[in-house]
């Protein structure tokens, strides 16, 4: 049996008491997308009894045009002639005049199940103006590309919230869209009117390969499965001088600067024989971002086995390598002026890393607190998983 997403479900007919005559309005980008390679925008504009009123754009545009970080503006779709609010510039929260016309909020996004994608903040923060203005929202649910099981990273340090981070999560959930949406509506008290519209024959075991599902790179430094892999642990370089691939051909599969001996830093990866991973030496010169233009020594990062990876391990064995290998060209990058956070601060969820990776003390403590953490989340996401632990 093939994997149905949630459009899936609503393209086949299926009918839902939230939609029935209700004015909708959809957040979504090109990863809204059927089985079958047709938009969500396009499924929900043509339900029978609705109407279609409203548009979103989160990170990186309705289209998924734009580059991380680069504000998105207000506009009307050209083709559904509806509005489209930008939920990444002047405000991230939809607004009550963004929502008037609208009875209905509907989320289709493939997130990552990463705490520091974005879209999962997005996520949260539509709840909260669902709940604060009466409108219902429908989390239209997808496979978790990282499967159902995979959970990983310390649970993010209350005053460390931000859009990379907006509740107190570890780094992998090892939870669908829809299973993340119920619990955080529960323990966060937001009390939204949310239903899930969820999965069929989808497990927790599945590689995203095994869906049948297409691939549709939900930003545009995420191209391959392969990227999906290593991102939540090859992020964390975004904090600092390092490039984490960014104008490359292989984003978050390679780090690397101008400083850097690919050679030396592959050998001592390796040396941790860490499941599933393989560090190779190979020289980039990015074409925009950090040392745009530069040539840079660095590692490709190579999966081995999917299953056995522990992708934030690594990335905490890369930092700690790279802090103490090169400790006079390495930096944390600084926080903007008026700002107090370091960057790395708001990936990892507390200024532990920061002050202690470059130790081994620091490494070791770590790892087994995050493991600790990641024992407890188990424990805390049981009750709102729609499928079964495998």
């Amino acid at each position: 049996m093939r994997c149905l997403t949630g459009i899936d479900r609503l393209a086949a007919g299926l009918k839902h008491n939230s939609i029935i005559g209700r004015r909708l309005g959809v957040i979504t980008n090109p990863t809204g997308l059927t089985s079958d390679f047709r938009s969500s925008i396009e499924i929900i504009a043509g339900l029978p009894e609705s109407e279609l009123t409203a548009l979103f754009a989160c990170e990186h545009g309705l289209r998924g045009e734009l580059q991380a970080g680069k504000h998105v503006d207000d506009e009307v779709d050209p083709i559904f002639g509806v509005p489209v609010y930008s939920l990444y510039g002047a405000t991230r929260k939809p607004d009550a005049a963004m929502l008037e016309k609208i009875d209905t909020l509907i989320f289709d996004i493939q997130d990552l199940g990463v705490r520091f994608y974005t879209y999962m903040t997005t996520l949260l923060y539509a709840m909260e103006a669902c709940a604060e203005h009466g409108k219902s929202l429908i989390v239209l649910d997808r496979p978790n590309p990282l499967g159902g099981n995979r959970v990983e990273g310390g649970l993010l340090e209350p005053g460390y919230e931000s859009m990379v981070g907006g509740w107190q999560i570890p780094i992998s959930t090892g939870m669908t869209i829809g299973e993340y949406a119920r619990m955080a509506n529960d323990l966060r008290g937001t009390c939204c009117d949310l239903d899930v519209i969820g999965l069929e024959g989808w497990s927790r075991a599945m590689d995203y390969a095994d869906t049948g599902l297409p691939w549709m790179l939900p930003s545009p430094n995420i191209p391959t499965l392969d990227t999906v892999r290593l991102y939540s642990g090859t992020c964390f370089f975004e904090g600092t001088n390092l490039s984490e691939g960014r104008g490359t051909t292989r984003p978050f599969e390679w780090i690397g600067a101008p400083w850097i001996d690919g050679e030396a830093l592959a050998k001592a990866f390796n040396a941790y024989r860490l499941p599933g991973i393989h560090a190779h030496s190979v020289y980039m010169t990015p074409t925009f971002s950090k040392h745009q233009g530069v040539s840079c020594g660095g590692v490709m990062l190579f999966v081995t086995d999917s299953a056995k990876l522990e992708a934030v391990r690594a990335g905490l064995v890369l930092l700690h390598l790279v802090s103490r290998m090169y400790p006079d060209s390495f930096q944390w990058l600084t926080p903007p002026e008026g700002r107090n956070r370091y960057f790395i601060d708001l990936l990892t969820g507390s200024d532990d890393v920061r002050k202690h990776i470059h130790e081994e003390e620091g490494l070791r403590r770590i790892t087994e607190q995050w493991e600790n953490d990641t024992d407890r989340w188990r424990t805390m996401r049981a009750p709102y998983l729609l499928c079964g632990e495998a």
